[in-house]
């Protein structure tokens, strides 16, 4: 895209009969193919089309099965999981973002809104609770552009996390909370490692994310959250049917998980909507393991394939000090 074309984008209207108008929201700038975007970085999201905020980056390993690479610097595979190839890692940055809640009705049905949770202080150890509209977006995601409005993200973190200061470019500057809430969070933010895999055109991307430890009935139990997007890379509309999982704890239990279809939905991946992205969880009573397993695809002529996760670690933290900060500041 040019860096001076107009970004024109429809607004629901709730007392219009049509129920949409469509409104200027900024001009798009240049996507950078070298370097990365600042804090306060407006952006369009290439897939999901919602418009949101670059908080801060992530520099994550990306270790991507469709590529061979040489024996250095690979990942070793799990235990019992299919295939045996090692897979390089490279550096590829992701963003910590702001959803605009404008946007999230239209977009709940393919990518959830409220997938970045945390384990609460107070001591039921499977009391999870949600910051609506936070995100995690790669690079090539970010379709960047400039607005003259003084606050052009609706969020109620964004002028707590964010100031206006023209004299800047991008002009959204962070405040001390956005730099204490990232510092306190960060072990339980942080984002490390994503996996992924094409099998048929479905690619598969994995992130896994350490949520902490909490003691239950005598015993410590790991959590973790995993956030999954599942991307038609092909013209043929397919359907996602059941989910096969296998779940390897270092205390030496092996488990296996069957259900149909992904939090509770059995999406459609076509040409006009390739993507679909979820998060969920999983915890174990050892800090360490693995999952991998396959996703049952149908086709429009009822025929099905398996399409593989790729194997991912569940790596607990070693300094597990204290509980996630959260909405404290």
């Amino acid at each position: 895209c040019c860096c001076k074309c107009v970004m024109v984008l429809p607004v629901f209207g709730r007392n219009r009969p049509e129920g949409k108008i469509l409104e200027t929201v900024g001009v798009f700038e240049a996507v950078k193919q070298h370097g990365k975007y600042e804090t306060g970085q407006l952006f369009l999201h290439s897939v999901f089309g919602y418009r949101g905020i670059v908080l801060f980056p992530w520099h994550a390993r990306l270790y991507d099965r469709d590529i061979t690479p040489p024996m250095s610097d690979s990942k070793p595979e799990p235990p019992g999981a299919h295939g045996s190839k090692e897979v390089k890692g490279k550096t590829h940055t992701y963003y910590q973002v702001l959803i605009d809640t404008r946007d999230c009705p239209h977009i709940s049905q393919r990518s959830q809104t409220e997938a970045v949770t945390f384990l609460a202080n107070h001591d039921d150890s499977r009391a999870l609770y949600a910051i609506p509209g936070l995100d995690y977006v790669s690079h090539e995601d970010i379709l960047p552009y400039n607005s003259a409005e003084q606050v052009p993200i609706q969020h109620e973190l964004f002028e707590r996390f964010l100031m206006y200061n023209p004299s800047k470019s991008p002009p959204f500057t962070a405040r001390d909370t956005l730099k204490a809430w990232q510092e306190k969070n960060h072990p339980w933010l942080e984002l490390s490692d994503v996996h992924r895999e094409t099998t048929e055109n479905i690619r598969v991307t994995v992130i896994p994310f350490y949520m902490g430890m909490r003691e239950a009935q005598n015993s410590h139990v790991y959590w973790w959250r995993y956030c999954i997007r599942l991307e038609n890379m092909g013209n043929e509309v397919v359907q996602l049917r059941e989910r096969h999982w296998r779940i390897f704890s270092l205390s030496g239990t092996l488990e296996t998980v069957r259900g149909r279809g992904v939090v509770g939905r059995e999406p459609v991946l076509s040409k006009e909507q390739p993507a679909f992205q979820y998060s969920s969880h999983v915890s174990l009573q050892a800090p360490s393991g693995h999952m991998w397993g396959t996703f049952r695809i149908e086709r429009t002529d009822g025929s099905h394939f398996d399409v593989r996760i790729p194997p991912f670690s569940l790596e607990s933290n070693k300094d597990d000090k204290a509980p996630p900060a959260g909405y404290t500041f």
